[in-house]
């Protein structure tokens, strides 16, 4: 089967990793990079050529190509919503990435523009808004929510009924209880554990662990 041509926007290493995923476990395959002219600082990635977003409708017709804007959580997710949101408008149709390697029950719903990473389980009656981001090894728990726009780190536990709100961020190792609706705008840090509800805008800090007073040293010492 021939394989639909794809434009991936941005070149970061989130750009080459979803080529990666594309071009070797989906029906697409990446042709171009794109970015905003003013970001325009090398022909090309990998081999691909790197083209101005502006007048990216011009160089790949919209007819024949479809896009991912391959942009993680700056802005809190904003950057990559408003890129999607002007692809759409320019006429491309929005890509997705689901792994064949994660687990996504049969009724759970996925919105557009979503990429998925392997080892993530979401359970059954879970919905997933637009523009969201699984990176790799989290549970999405049954009967759980996540809104447009939100991106969730590595190994994070959303755990059953919950409720993520619009734009947020989740680090990695974050844990949600059953049954907590996270606010609109909310930053998580890594390892953080939210037990009840939070009210949009929420920012909430991991503690950084502290060196100890005794070296590392004395465990491969050897005695005089």
């Amino acid at each position: 089967m021939e394989k639909k041509k794809l434009v991936i926007v941005g070149d970061s290493a989130f750009a080459e990793i979803a080529r990666e995923y594309f071009d070797l476990d989906s029906g697409y395959e990446v042709v171009a990079h794109a970015v905003e002219q003013c970001y325009l600082q090398r022909p090309d990635v990998n081999g691909l050529p790197v083209v101005p977003f502006e007048n990216l409708e011009n160089i790949y017709s919209p007819a024949d190509h479809s896009v991912y804007v391959a942009v993680t959580y700056t802005q809190l997710n904003r950057l990559r919503a408003r890129l999607a949101r002007a692809a759409k408008e320019k006429g491309y149709a929005l890509a997705s990435y689901v792994s064949s390697r994660a687990f996504v029950w049969r009724n759970a719903i996925l919105g557009e523009h979503v990429f998925i990473f392997e080892d993530n389980t979401i359970q059954p009656f879970v919905s997933i808004g637009n523009n969201v981001v699984l990176w790799s090894g989290n549970h999405i728990g049954h009967h759980s929510v996540i809104r447009d726009n939100v991106f969730v780190s590595s190994q994070v536990v959303i755990s059953g009924f919950c409720d993520v709100g619009a734009n947020s961020f989740l680090g990695v190792n974050a844990t949600l209880a059953n049954n907590v609706t996270l606010g609109l705008d909310n930053w998580l840090g890594p390892n953080t554990a939210v037990m009840k509800n939070t009210d949009a805008g929420k920012l909430f800090k991991t503690e950084h662990a502290t060196a100890a007073e005794v070296s590392t040293n004395r465990f491969f010492r050897v005695p005089a």
